[in-house]
């Protein structure tokens, strides 16, 4: 599952691959947001943890989970 995060007053963004499932991140995320925590932690397909500041998120964009093609497409 591809993972987009836009952090406010930043020109990156965050991305990354998790193996999660789209519902699970969004209430992830949700939940985070809803309750005030300072923080929601991510953590993506490789085993890395990010810790982004809820205050600081802009949005989120959760790519859909289709593997990629390899090769020539034509």
């Amino acid at each position: 599952m591809d993972i987009r995060i836009g952090i406010l007053n930043s020109p990156r963004e965050l991305a990354f691959e998790s193996s999660e499932s789209a519902a699970d991140i969004a209430a992830t995320i949700s939940a985070a947001v809803e309750k005030g925590a300072p923080l929601v932690t991510l953590v993506d397909s490789k085993g890395k943890h990010y810790l982004v500041p809820t205050a600081a998120i802009g949005y989120v964009e959760i790519g859909s989970d289709s593997t990629r093609r390899v090769g020539f497409v034509g």
